[in-house]
């Protein structure tokens, strides 16, 4: 039986235990390169180097509140519309601190460390090519977590998305959007494999500067690697020096592809492009998409004669949400297989159930109907 003596120093010790609160456990994740990586504690501060749109569908908008830095020019440079559209409903974002850009040399460690991050999340390829910054980064004790869409792998889009998801507390969500994307990359899959036939022969090019200038095809990456998982012939492949680059006009004549996609975007500057994205109409995008079709030599081409030339909104390639170019590509392919996939309708959904900004405008067309 406790005399009063032991009552009251037990009592007193369970008076300090609660004025101090119970010690964060730290959390441990692995990453898209399969690196184990520790957290002391739960984030309240982070920096984010890129895939803007991709934490936002992750973290939520709420996640933004934690956002203490950011890489502005791949999105406010690159895409300043869609910036905009962010900025109008992340109340942090038009003035969020800049912490460089890797292509561009100003990727700065320093302004990093100045922010005091609790962790800072960056795409695989700025950190394969930013080492001695990293070095100096995680020296200062902040944990950097790579992400990687760009890989264009099922299970790189995966462990990217749980990683942010864990990073950010949203881990449900997280695994919602991982298994939605599984889902409809391996349901696209078997949609091709059912698929009778040759293989479709397909051009991409960049619609960025006009149909007087060859903008550039793509090999084994982007679009490139979206026409070979989906089992189309690649007219470019084998004939361009690396990744990307222009394809000689003769080239394209004499492979005559069956299908021409266009990737367009709502760049700034580039009155000739083609357009797409969320202030474009849909008359608007067909109209800066038909004069591709007067280029020399291309009214023989299998596709403007049997209008199978599109637009297609560059930056929906090598995102979380890539399926929906998947889709709307392979329905173009083999439409008797895709003839109940809706792409549009699919990202509209995408749109409504996990980003803050509604979907509008067009992303995908045809040049006639």
């Amino acid at each position: 039986m406790l005399n009063r003596r032991s009552f009251a120093g037990l009592l007193a010790a369970a008076t300090l235990a609660l004025s101090f609160p119970a010690l964060a456990e730290p959390i441990t994740l692995t990453d898209a390169l399969g690196r184990s990586v520790t957290l002391a504690k739960p984030v309240e501060r982070v920096a984010l180097n890129f895939n803007f749109e991709e934490f936002t569908a992750i973290a939520g908008k709420e996640g933004w509140q934690k956002v203490v830095g950011i890489s502005r020019a791949p999105w406010e440079g690159w895409r300043p519309v869609i910036f905009a559209r962010y900025s109008a409903v992340i109340p942090n974002l038009a003035a969020m601190p800049d912490i460089g850009h890797s292509d561009d040399g100003t990727f700065s460690a320093e302004k990093i460390i100045s922010l005091r991050p609790d962790v800072l999340i960056m795409a695989e390829w700025a950190y394969q090519t930013q080492k001695t910054a990293r070095d100096q980064i995680e020296a200062a004790g902040i944990p950097i977590v790579v992400i990687d869409y760009n890989a264009q792998l099922l299970d790189r889009h995966v462990a990217s998305t749980l990683a942010i998801g864990k990073v950010m507390g949203t881990e449900a969500r997280a695994q919602e959007l991982a298994a939605l994307y599984k889902t409809q990359y391996e349901d696209i899959l078997a949609r091709v494999a059912r698929a009778k036939g040759p293989k479709p022969k397909v051009y991409v090019e960049l619609g960025q500067a006009g149909a007087e200038t060859i903008g550039n095809t793509y090999n084994g990456t982007m679009w490139g690697k979206i026409l070979t998982t989906l089992g189309a012939e690649n007219i470019a492949t084998g004939k361009i020096p690396g990744p990307w680059g222009p394809l000689a006009a003769e080239a394209v004549i004499a492979e005559n592809p069956d299908v021409i996609f266009m990737a367009g975007s709502s760049w700034v500057g580039r009155p000739k492009a083609v357009r797409t994205g969320y202030d474009t109409p849909f008359e608007t995008t067909r109209d800066s998409l038909k004069q591709y079709l007067g280029r020399p030599g291309w009214e023989g081409l299998k596709a403007v004669k049997a209008s199978q030339v599109h637009a297609i909104e560059h930056g929906l390639c090598r995102t979380l949400f890539d399926y929906v170019a998947m889709q709307y590509i392979a329905k173009q392919l083999y439409p008797q297989e895709f003839a109940d996939v809706d792409p549009a309708e699919a990202f509209r959904a995408y749109h409504a159930k996990y980003l803050p900004v509604a979907y509008s405008g067009t992303w995908m067309a045809r040049v006639t109907p």
